[in-house]
């Protein structure tokens, strides 16, 4: 493992500081550590660290972190001090230098999800493994026809992932448009959730909220909850949405508003989309354009039934309730507040129009060199399955193909170059959002239904008991990588396969 320079610690004081001063604030919470009151502050943007020359070089330390977070100090972690960690803006063709250190007390990584770069030695490497005390220099190279987007980094050491995206350690990424769109303001919204202690430590988590996938107590939005933004009516706002939730689905609002879908997880739609809603799966993002109306109107999440373990209890017992059910599911909360947008004062100018976006590549007009499928289970108590494989002893297993995961062992191989079609299938009552690094998915067919038009996304989610088919060109770059399930938890407890491209 390689030190940080003198330059770079320099660097990563004077970061480090500036981010803690504006870092999470806005939450109130009671002695029994669970309802969340308060908020409605101003939203804050994440500090922003651009290239330069076609080069972003920084220092990123993952460490503990104590945050003013309403009245109280809470203690979360956190990179370069900060909930969220810097935004880091690029372009296509850059390199990104990422000189990462750990100040935790279990080992941690870094994968930068979404971006199209290379799995092996120091870049987008899920088997790196930096010790406490370490640290490791990533390098990204971005290829020169990198799609544009919003994209984000996080930990992805396998047993570490949920707990350490939970407790707030998280980014975004923006690979710029060479054609942007014209907007009067940018917002970058980082949608996270947690739970505090009365002490303002996090919580502990159960092994059912494991096995659920947790979701936390608290929503926060750029480390704030319910924060406020302003603006004038006939504006277009850019709001590039990160759902950082290691578990919760998000499926989000805007009252009074107008709002248009122009992106999702990578590249812009060749038309923006107008949108009541729209749904994101843990890991997703979304870029909506907003044309702002007089009035205040609030971006809402509301539940989303993912399955559950009643399902799972059914299953076992020959029932047959399916999704959803009693007992604190996924999906049973109520609506969640998440920011208010007061829109307001002398009218805006004109915007030119928006622009079309390049037409997208469609694999189902190109020759397909394999075609699989991939099964994705959660096994019972007692070694019994529902589809897949696990040991006496264990209360819950989750695997792919009837193995849970194993860095040693490599899952499926592929050629690089070479287009192929996945089918997902799910044999569990829950949802298992599907995320494949270094290459993205086209969405073929949901349900046994064609999709319409070349749908790119690097999470998909499966429903369950259902599949979901992609294609996925294997291109540029070869090397060993891994697929999982993006709730975060069933990825730790070993929903997580491996993939060699040569």
């Amino acid at each position: 493992m390689s030190p940080l320079s003198r330059r770079q610690l320099l660097a990563l004081g004077a970061a480090g500081a500036g981010a803690a001063a504006v870092g999470g604030a806005g939450l109130w919470w009671t002695g029994g550590g669970g309802q969340a009151l308060g908020g409605g502050r101003e939203l804050v943007q994440p500090e922003v660290l651009s290239s330069r020359d076609g080069v972003l070089d920084l220092a990123l330390e993952a460490a503990p972190a104590r945050v003013r977070i309403g009245a109280r100090e809470a203690h979360v972690q956190a990179f370069n001090g900060s909930l969220p960690g810097p935004t880091l803006r690029v372009r296509a063709g850059d390199t990104l230098r990422v000189s990462m250190t750990n100040r935790l007390e279990a080992p941690t990584n870094l994968h930068v999800h979404g971006l199209h770069v290379s799995p092996e030695g120091h870049g987008d490497n899920p088997f790196v493994s930096i010790g406490p005390g370490e640290s490791f220099d990533y390098e990204y190279v971005l290829p020169d026809d990198h799609p544009p987007g919003t994209y984000w980094y996080h930990p992805h050491h396998h047993g570490h992932v949920a707990d350490q995206l939970a407790a707030g350690l998280y980014g975004t990424i923006v690979v710029e448009d060479p054609d942007p769109v014209p907007v009067a303001r940018e917002r970058v919204l980082v949608i996270s959730d947690l739970t505090l202690d009365g002490s303002g430590d996090l919580a502990e988590v159960t092994p059912m909220e494991r096995m659920r996938g947790r979701e936390g107590e608290t929503v926060l939005v750029n480390g704030r909850l319910r924060p406020s933004a302003t603006a004038a009516p006939g504006e277009r706002e850019l709001w590039r949405v990160v759902n950082a939730c290691p578990s919760r689905f998000l499926r989000l609002s805007l009252d009074g508003q107008t709002l248009r879908l122009s992106g999702r997880d990578l590249g812009r739609l060749p038309e923006a989309v107008g949108v009541t809603e729209v749904t994101l799966a843990p890991g997703n993002r979304v870029e909506l354009l907003v044309d702002t109306r007089e009035g205040t109107s609030t971006l809402v999440a509301a539940p989303v039934d993912r399955g559950g373990m009643a399902g799972m209890m059914d299953g076992m017992m020959g029932g047959t309730s399916g999704r959803g059910g009693s007992g604190g599911d996924p999906g049973s909360g109520e609506p969640v507040d998440l920011l208010s947008l007061e829109v307001a004062g002398e009218p805006a100018g004109h915007l030119d129009p928006v622009p079309p976006g390049p037409s997208l590549r469609d694999l189902r007009e190109e020759s397909v060199a394999a075609r699989r499928t991939l099964d994705f289970a959660m096994g019972g108590m007692g070694g019994g399955m529902m589809g897949g494989g696990g040991g006496p002893g264990r209360m819950m297993s989750f695997t792919i193909d009837g193995q849970e995961f194993d860095a040693e062992r490599t899952d499926q191989r592929v050629r690089v170059g070479a287009v192929e079609e996945w089918t997902l299938t799910n044999a569990s009552p829950m949802d298992h959002p599907v995320h494949l690094h270094v290459w993205p998915m086209q969405v073929v067919a949901e349900e046994g239904r064609d999709a319409s038009g070349a749908r790119w996304q690097d999470v998909v989610n499966v429903p369950a008991f259902g599949q979901v088919t992609v294609r996925v060109a294997f291109e540029d770059f070869g090397g060993r990588s891994v697929f999982h399930c993006h709730i975060l938890d069933h990825e730790d407890l070993g929903m997580m396969g491996t993939l060699e491209a040569r």
